[in-house]
């Protein structure tokens, strides 16, 4: 049986390289938007607080700050309409989840950065 799980798996992943990029990170998501017949690419520019799940269901939260207000919006990792992934800032942090910056603003808000 996980033989046929895993061959699924497999067929739903994305075939191309992915760009590599952690929790703390801040990253720029090019993202397919539909628009009638149209189509356009749009910029989502924010953290990575959350990366979860596996394989085909792997997806990541990004969350910046619009107008004032946080906004946070969880991308599927091997879906079509994530063009690609760049990585802006690469951020030093000693968590697997940044929920705490939720209740944080301002300065105190900020991500050390990490060394590569």
């Amino acid at each position: 049986m996980s033989v046929v799980l895993d061959k699924i798996d497999q067929e739903q992943r994305r075939k191309e390289e992915q760009t590599k990029f952690a929790v703390g990170d801040t990253v720029s998501v090019h993202v397919k938007i539909r628009e009638g017949e149209k189509e356009r690419i749009q910029l989502y520019k924010g953290t990575v607080i959350a990366i979860k799940g596996k394989g085909a269901t792997e997806m990541f939260t990004v969350r910046r700050i619009s107008y004032g207000e946080g906004v946070e919006r969880i991308f599927p990792m091997h879906s079509p309409n994530v063009v690609k992934v760049d990585v802006e800032r690469a951020g030093k942090v000693r968590r697997a989840k940044l929920y705490y910056l939720r209740e944080l603003s301002g300065k105190k808000s900020r991500i050390k950065e990490r060394r590569t």
